[in-house]
C-alpha cells in the first residue's frame, strides 16, 4: 500500500482526525484525541504503527517478517509494519480498524457516547 492509501484508510474510520505533532515527516491519526496509528511519510516503503491485542500482535510478528514490535511505542500493545507487500492490504486495513476500535473503546464513556461507531 502507498502512503496515500494508508492515510485514506485511517482517516476514513469514524471520527478519525490527523495531525503532525512530531513534524512534517509523521502523521498521527487519532480518535477522541487519542492516537490509534502513526504513519512515517519519509519511509519507503511506507511504515506505520498501530495498536492491537497483545496476543494478536505477537502472532502478527511471527507470521510476517515486515512486522515488528512498535518502534518508540509500548511493545506489548503496539506493532510497526513495513507496508512492502508482504502483508495483504486487506490485513493492513483490518489492523488499522482494530487499532481504532481498541482506542475508541478506551475513551471515557462520555467521549465514546459523543463519538459513536
Amino acid at each position: 500500500m502507498t502512503h496515500d492509501a494508508l492515510r485514506r484508510a485511517a482517516i476514513a474510520l469514524p471520527h478519525a482526525t490527523e495531525d503532525q505533532p512530531f513534524g512534517p515527516h509523521n502523521v498521527v491519526f487519532r480518535v477522541g484525541g487519542k492516537i490509534f496509528a502513526l504513519l512515517a511519510l519519509d519511509a519507503f516503503p511506507p511504515t506505520f504503527n498501530y495498536k492491537g491485542e497483545p496476543d494478536d500482535l505477537v502472532d502478527q510478528r511471527e507470521r510476517y517478517a515486515s512486522v515488528s514490535a512498535g518502534w518508540h511505542m509500548n511493545k506489548r500493545h503496539w506493532n510497526t509494519v513495513v507496508a512492502d507487500g508482504e502483508v495483504p492490504a486487506d490485513d493492513l486495513r483490518a489492523w488499522l480498524a482494530e487499532s481504532h476500535r481498541l482506542v475508541h473503546a478506551s475513551l471515557p464513556k462520555a467521549v465514546r457516547a459523543a463519538l459513536p461507531l
